[in-house]
């Protein structure tokens, strides 16, 4: 406690870098766009949801028409979208850890890329529509 009233500089310089270190590397995996930004994509047929959560997690409940590929598995897997890359891919995860990475290797491999903002959770949340199995 000493140290943090002392050092109040040192800390504050600290928290300003973690929080834009965060802004930075969430922002790589694309922008997050709300669930009603999602829904009208995926009704417009501009875009395509790539569910990262495992399979066990995705047969509990995910977006319809959600392709599910594992987090683990996106490096290897990521050929199976090359028929949307005209489309934006909206990836989600449970709670947003997983997504922004994947969306980051997905970026990197030429897809236009976003993620869900509050992934399932939200999506949820908001009682919108899940498939289950």
């Amino acid at each position: 406690m000493v140290f943090l009233t002392e050092q109040w500089m040192l800390v504050a310089i600290l928290s300003v870098l973690a929080v834009a270190f965060f802004i930075v590397e969430s922002r790589k995996g694309g922008a997050a766009l709300t669930h009603h930004e999602v829904v009208r994509l995926l009704n417009d047929d501009n875009a395509v949801v790539v569910d990262v959560r495992d399979s066990k997690e995705y047969k509990a409940g995910h977006i319809a028409e959600a392709i599910n590929i594992p987090f683990a598995k996106i490096a290897t897997r990521y050929t199976e979208l090359e028929k949307h890359r005209g489309k934006t891919l909206v990836v989600v995860c449970k709670m947003g850890q997983r997504s922004a990475a994947a969306g980051k290797t997905l970026k990197d491999k030429g897809f236009t890329v976003s993620r869900l903002q509050g992934d399932m959770v939200e999506w949820q949340n908001q009682n919108l529509p899940v498939i289950k199995g």
